[in-house]
């Protein structure tokens, strides 16, 4: 498996945009729950006032109605913004997936550049073993005409 540049850039930014989106994730964690607790005391102002409803005139109970209204509506704010934090912790967990992907990339490129390494040494070694087989015939073959020459210098005497 070959691995261009380019890819390696690829994962190495979406590794930075990974540790972004964990700080914004934590960050936006902190506002939802802040925002919470600003909900949970207008829910508990709003009831007051709904107890308090009998003893006011129709003016100030129409007040009271756009709080209650605007509570709602920041309630329905804090229900988007948990469904954004929702969809925010799945692409940091995609995220976590490639850059696991691009550590497994690079250990591939790795071994992929040691068994081309080893292919090229055991080339090497084949070429050495047909010089050296050939060298070994030509031994023979010169040891054989020394010891035909060395009987007919001796014969001939």
């Amino acid at each position: 498996m070959r691995v261009t540049g380019s890819v390696l850039q690829s994962l190495q930014h979406t590794r930075t945009h990974t540790h972004l989106y964990q700080h914004f994730n934590m960050l936006e964690q902190i506002a939802l729950q802040h925002t919470a607790t600003h909900c949970s005391t207008l829910q508990h102002t709003a009831a007051r006032y709904n107890a308090l409803r009998h003893t006011h005139t129709h003016r100030h109970l129409h007040q009271r109605c756009n709080i209650l209204q605007r509570t709602a509506t920041h309630c329905n704010t804090l229900q988007h913004t948990e469904t954004r934090c929702n969809t925010l912790q799945h692409i940091a967990t995609h995220c976590n997936t490639l850059q696991h992907t691009a550590t497994h990339c690079n250990t591939l490129k790795h071994t992929a550049t040691h068994c081309n390494t080893l292919q090229h040494t055991a080339t090497h070694c084949n070429t050495l073993q047909h010089a050296a087989t050939h060298l070994h015939q030509e031994w023979i073959k010169t040891s054989l005409l020394l010891a035909q020459l060395h009987i007919a210098v001796c014969c001939s005497v």
